[in-house]
């Protein structure tokens, strides 16, 4: 590790616990890009990780204070059940990645009523106990790694108390611009970038989002802390024991038998506002239309799972995802042939098999901060997919000049685009693929952490 020692920060920790049938705490490894990225860099170090304690199993574990476990050291946060869930459910989730991702219908919503205060409120509180965290916890002249929009007011409390430490704050969403962030009542608005400003610098996976943060720290504040961009890459070796374990190689196999011979279009997303399914799905319909060739010999894989349905737009999203898939096969289908086939269990082997195989593999986020299953696809194939990618992906920086562009908004382009990568000639579909995995492969995991520490001069 580097020569500071390092506290990290995040809401969702590196593991989890759970009853055992003996009554015993048992942990487990979390999930994420974040955990699968830095938890084989830092498990077995002195790196502290601060997180909330999301469970009764997790609170009771946070009661014994930093816990060691599956390599971690972990302080767990007992925080107030009703103050978590406004900070997460209302604010962060509900408001703060609307905004970042644009999502708003600003006919209806956001609607920031006195309860919606209370939440902010709480918002703050959870932050604040973040914030003691670090100061308590954190070794003299530590790098503090703070993780995401949940997290955006722990520094101000910290700099005060702990002057000692870098502070250093990653957005793993996109940030939004000024025109976006304008739907912030004034003072969330100032509060927020004021949070963020009071880091020593700020980290985004790509420049339009770091450009775009610091347009809306001067629009807000007047000035902007220094920012960095350090795009996260996807472990290789995670992905291929995944890839070689039996329930991968059992997956790989069941869906290979399904597919047949006919050519493989995949996505594997979270049913995600963001993520843009629907145009997906839409444009494939449009494809077999336009393309009466193509019907019978591909396949729509949708390896997705629900997401946050306790919001009622993400459960009316998955309402409608599931309509249109169900009228897509209803208006193609034959005897022997099913035009999607959709899948939506949180099921990564599977998910992991699919993009191995997967001729085409679709990724169209309206806006999405990097977007690691255009790495991992990359990194997995066995049939040297063509990738077609929506610029509004953070990871378009990165890979865009090597797939095929898809407008977000534009079903007949995407159309035209899946018909384009489906036909590709093999020496163009090799050439492409070669050179992203190429890029892919240049950075590591170990990469992204030293770029942090290299912002906080660790």
């Amino acid at each position: 590790m580097a020569e500071r020692p390092v506290v990290i920060v995040s809401n969702r920790g590196p593991v989890s616990f759970r009853r055992a049938e003996d009554g015993s705490l048992e942990a487990k490894r979390g999930a994420g890009g974040l955990v699968s990225g830095l938890g084989p860099l830092v498990a077995g170090t002195e790196a502290t990780w601060i997180a909330a304690a999301l469970s009764d199993a997790d609170r009771e574990a946070a009661a014994g204070g930093v816990i060691e476990a599956e390599g971690f050291r972990v302080r767990a946060l007992a925080l107030d059940p009703d103050d978590f869930a406004l900070a997460y459910d209302v604010v962060a989730n509900a408001v703060l990645w609307f905004v970042h991702h644009g999502l708003f219908e600003t006919a209806r919503r956001p609607r920031f009523d006195r309860r919606w205060r209370e939440a902010w409120a709480a918002y703050r509180r959870v932050n604040e106990a973040f914030a003691d965290a670090v100061v308590r916890d954190a070794p003299e002249g530590a790098a503090v790694l703070v993780q995401d929009y949940h997290l955006c007011l722990v520094a101000p409390r910290v700099a005060e108390q702990r002057p000692d430490l870098v502070l250093i704050h990653f957005s793993h969403t996109p940030f939004a611009p000024p025109e976006l962030l304008r739907v912030l009542p004034d003072e969330q608005a100032h509060e927020l970038l004021t949070g963020l400003a009071a880091h020593h610098a700020c980290g985004f996976h790509c420049t339009r989002w770091a450009a775009d943060f610091t347009a809306s720290a001067h629009a807000v504040l007047g000035q902007a802390p220094p920012t960095f961009v350090s795009p996260l890459p996807s472990d290789p070796e995670d992905l291929a024991a995944v890839a070689a374990s039996p329930a991968g190689r059992a997956a790989r196999e069941a869906l290979a038998s399904e597919v047949g011979d006919r050519r493989l279009l995949v996505r594997v997303d979270r049913i995600e506002l963001s993520k843009n399914l629907l145009r997906g799905f839409l444009a494939y319909d449009d494809l077999l239309a336009q393309h009466p060739e193509w019907r019978e010999r591909v396949v729509f894989g949708a390896f997705v799972y629900p997401s946050r349905e306790g919001l009622p737009e993400y459960l009316a999203y998955r309402q409608e995802v599931e309509r249109v898939v169900a009228d897509v096969n209803r208006r193609w289908a034959t005897d022997s042939w099913t035009p999607v086939l959709f899948d939506p269990s949180d099921d990564f082997p599977r998910s992991v098999a699919a993009l191995s195989l997967a001729d085409v593999l679709l990724v169209n986020p309206v806006r999405d901060g990097l977007n690691l299953v255009a790495k991992e696809g990359t990194l997995v194939s066995t049939r040297e997919a063509v990738l077609a990618l929506s610029p509004e992906a953070g990871v378009w920086e990165e890979v865009g000049h090597t797939a095929l562009r898809v407008h977000p908004f534009d079903v007949a382009g995407t159309a035209d685009a899946l018909h384009a990568a489906l036909s590709m000639p093999a020496d163009e579909r090799r050439d492409r693929h070669r050179e992203r995995l190429a890029v892919v492969r240049a950075r590591s995991p170990r990469d992204w952490l030293d770029d942090l520490l290299a912002a906080a001069g660790a």
